[in-house]
């Protein structure tokens, strides 16, 4: 699948917030602001009516196909995601977390490490978890010491990091 066609997850429902429908959000991106310029979510399937901060790191969300709490509480656990081709472009040296899952990781004589399976983030930077090809996984912080080369099609780990 081509990389703009990929979904990105944005938020999930956490549950229902009041008994009008509202839900309440789990953000994964940059604040309710990073929500805003979508005016839908799921291939449209869920369409937004409004959306407001609800003062502890979440958001509150009104979506025209959720009538009730009934309806809000059965979307407990829905991911909200939209294209990657829809979030906007990135200065050079930042990239998206879902532009780097799935990438091949190879070291510096270009041999087979694995693939990029999640990118954890513990509080002191990105760390890359990498799934061998027979099994087995390590990780690697996302620095340019241990991965001094990434891009579209491939990432670089350095020898040091490779285990």
């Amino acid at each position: 699948m081509p990389v703009g066609e990929r979904p990105v997850t944005l938020a999930a429902i956490a549950g229902a917030h009041g008994v009008a429908g509202e839900v309440r959000l789990k953000l994964f991106a940059e604040g309710v602001a990073s929500l805003r310029p979508h005016p839908a979510f799921n291939a449209g399937a869920l369409t937004v009516l409004a959306l407001r901060d609800d003062g502890k790191g979440g958001a509150i969300a009104r979506f025209a196909e959720v009538a009730d709490r009934t309806a809000a509480e059965a979307l407990r656990g829905t991911a909200l995601t939209v294209l990657r081709a829809a979030l906007p472009p990135l200065p050079e040296g930042e990239y998206y977390h879902a532009d780097l899952i799935g990438l091949p990781a190879l070291s510096e004589g270009g041999e087979p490490l694995g693939t990029v399976v999640a990118v954890e983030n513990f509080g002191a930077g990105d760390i890359l978890e990498i799934e061998r090809p027979g099994g087995g996984r390590f990780m690697v912080p996302m620095t340019p010491t241990a991965v001094p080369e990434w891009g579209d099609e491939r990432l670089v780990i350095a020898a040091d990091f490779a285990e």
